[in-house]
């Protein structure tokens, strides 16, 4: 088996497809790409057994077919190393020595059978076909995956659920602290279904599709789905279980709303909450036309609070958040100004853009602290 590419060209997919693999891994044959030579064409696929991620890419004068496996830190150091230049990868199908040459010099090493790789089992039951705007699939991860909730004692919440109606797609994503969810309105997918996309795969799915024009095309089983472009095809496995009712902690009946710049707010509560206890509580008193921030450490006898502008005409109230949970929300909210809705000092509060942008509706829940 024999073929040439460009360094660079292969370091790209590889770097890819490496997103995949494990640092550690229980089947020794997922610590290798798996190489499989169709014509001109090279298949190769990365996995974890959860995730399986393959891309194609062209080769000039292939000769032969097959698989074969490689280390996946050894060609990616390789690689790294390189100029831009030609490869020649010439492979023993009997003993699986592969020799590397270039310009200047070569490699040699010892695959390994690619036969002993993972296939995933065929599906019994039907799938269901959809086709997505790139586009759409990226915006409903970025909007969502910095909520995943990280506890494995709560698999559920360790993933992004994807709610899909036939004239809409909801991304629901929580760490029972804040809850975020994005609805993209006006989208017809034809189906009603929903799962479960952990936290690895949608954030590989969202660096591969941020990259293309165009739309993805996805199979949806019980268990798993599979997202395929032009040249990159991932399929990952579900998280096993039910989602909460996400709507029914989302309150409908807020009585206060406070307008404010998302930028003013975002930089004064960072510059307070460097004097925050450990707890990092953060005090936020709302006043006509004015939020006070506030912060204090008792055991170091430390303390901070700034006041910015605001549109509120409510009554005077004091809720408290903690202080990297409020910020991780504002800076996943692009807009120039922002909406907190507001019940009392005991209930979540809702943070959304002032203007939402066409066919689009994020909103995100955070739960407060104890004054």
């Amino acid at each position: 088996m024999r073929f040439n590419i460009q360094s660079k060209l292969l370091l790209s997919h590889l770097s890819a497809v490496s997103k995949v693999v494990n640092s550690k891994n229980k089947l020794s044959i997922l610590d290798n790409f798996l190489f499989n030579l169709e014509g001109d064409k090279l298949v190769i696929t990365g996995s974890d057994q959860e995730t399986t991620l393959t891309t194609n890419v062209q080769v000039q004068n292939p000769e032969g077919s097959g698989k074969f496996a490689a280390n996946v830190k050894k060609l990616l150091d390789l690689l790294k190393q390189l100029p831009d230049l030609a490869l020649t990868f010439d492979v023993n199908d009997e003993n699986l020595e592969i020799n590397i040459t270039y310009l200047h010099g070569k490699f040699n090493f010892i695959g390994v059978n690619g036969n002993e790789f993972p296939v995933k089992a065929a599906s019994e039951e039907e799938p269901k076909h959809l086709t997505l705007p790139c586009k759409t699939v990226v915006e409903g991860i970025q909007q969502t995956i910095f909520a995943v909730g990280v506890e494995e004692m709560r698999p559920v919440m360790m993933g992004i659920f994807w709610d899909i109606k036939p004239d809409e797609i909801v991304f629901v994503a929580s760490d029972t602290h804040k809850l975020v969810r994005y609805r993209k309105l006006n989208i017809q997918t034809g189906h009603e279904l929903s799962f479960i996309l952990p936290t690895k795969p949608a954030a590989i799915l969202s660096s591969i599709l941020e990259k293309k024009d165009g739309d993805v095309n996805i199979t949806v089983d019980s268990k798993s789905a599979t997202f395929e472009t032009a040249d990159y095809t991932l399929t990952c496995r579900f998280v096993n279980g039910r989602y909460p009712n996400y709507n029914s902690v989302i309150p409908t009946t807020n009585q206060y709303n406070v307008s404010i710049d998302r930028v003013q707010l975002l930089n004064a509560l960072r510059r307070v909450s460097v004097f925050t206890s450990s707890s990092g509580l953060v005090k936020l008193e709302m006043r006509p036309d004015e939020v006070l921030m506030s912060t204090q450490d008792i055991d170091y006898s430390t303390s901070a609070e700034e006041r910015i502008v605001c549109d509120y005409n409510g009554v005077e109230m004091a809720i408290g958040f903690n202080d990297e949970n409020i910020i991780d929300v504002l800076n996943n909210i692009d807009a120039e100004n922002i909406s907190v809705q507001l019940i009392d000092p005991t209930r979540a509060g809702l943070f959304l853009p002032v203007e939402q942008k066409e066919n689009e509706e994020l909103l995100v829940l955070l739960m407060p602290m104890m004054l």
